[in-house]
């Protein structure tokens, strides 16, 4: 008995740590783009309608990304972490592909990433990873660009841990 608050501390101290890896930011967004990066790569080929909206089809090989859930759905199971795919439509990025809900309860696809920091960075073709708000909830967040084989920008890649 006299070796129960030890052995309590080094469980608590060990669900801790697993806790802290199971929610690393930069972890969830990296195997976001590897879950996308096996499929093949990214690429625009003609459009589709999102959330009542028109916009370019993104594609990952042959798979095409707008309004399939399959691959955000696979990193909400493993790392209990929203996860999006945004799409480069004129100057805005689009949610094609997401886990993330609207305040009714439906996936938030047709609407725009925010014209925040996270959209200042990405657009110039770099990542945020940091806090930040999306569709009204706060986040632990990482975003990083989509490009195609060329190098421009054609969409965007999103995790976040909801605080």
């Amino acid at each position: 008995m006299k070796f129960a608050p030890l052995a309590t501390a080094a469980a608590l101290m060990l669900a801790a740590l697993g806790s802290a890896h199971a929610y690393d930011p930069k972890e969830t967004i990296a195997d976001l783009d590897a879950r996308l990066a096996k499929i093949g790569a990214p690429k625009l080929d003609g459009s589709e309608e999102v959330g009542g909206k028109k916009v370019p089809a993104i594609y990952f090989g042959d798979r095409k990304i707008n309004n399939n859930y399959d691959v955000v759905d696979a990193v909400r199971k493993a790392h209990s972490a929203t996860a999006t795919v945004f799409v480069k439509d004129g100057d805005e990025f689009v949610r094609v592909s997401t886990n993330v809900l609207t305040p009714e309860g439906k996936r938030g696809v047709g609407t725009q990433l925010a014209h925040n920091a996270a959209y200042e960075l990405v657009s110039k073709g770099q990542q945020f990873c940091g806090p930040i708000d999306v569709l009204g909830t706060a986040f632990d967040a990482c975003y990083n660009p989509i490009k195609d084989a060329g190098g421009k920008i054609i969409g965007v890649s999103y995790i976040g841990h909801k605080k």
